[in-house]
């Protein structure tokens, strides 16, 4: 883990620790940016400015984790399940890259719902 990026949201402020992937290198690249969430049960997801292929695919994550999907060129974050989840663990509909993690407790994503703006900074 390395680069960090900030995502503001309304008034809240969420912390991610970005791992040594290439596609966490070129998100980290690209911001700052903005964009809009969208809400799929304990996943918000929102387009990034980013085209890259899979990387360490994986279907299954833990809460917390953050991915990037390549098919929306979508930043995913992950704190519980999802509408395609067989358990408790969060699932993405396709397999996504693994960038990294949230900062603090997951559930505190909650709080963040559909159609808000987000921005993606530096940290």
């Amino acid at each position: 883990m390395g680069n960090r990026i900030l995502l503001l949201i309304d008034e809240h402020d969420f912390e991610i620790e970005l791992n040594d992937s290439d596609t966490a290198n070129a998100i980290w690249l690209a911001a700052p940016f903005d964009s809009t969430t969208n809400a799929w049960g304990d996943e918000i997801y929102f387009e990034v400015p980013v085209k890259n292929a899979l990387e360490n695919g994986r279907k299954v994550l833990e809460a917390g984790e953050i991915a990037f999907w390549p098919e929306g060129s979508a930043l995913c974050v992950f704190f519980g399940p999802t509408p395609v989840s067989t358990g408790k663990a969060p699932e993405a509909i396709s397999e996504v890259s693994p960038v990294g993690r949230l900062v603090g407790d997951p559930r505190r994503f909650e709080v963040v719902g559909d159609r808000r703006k987000v921005m993606v900074r530096r940290k």
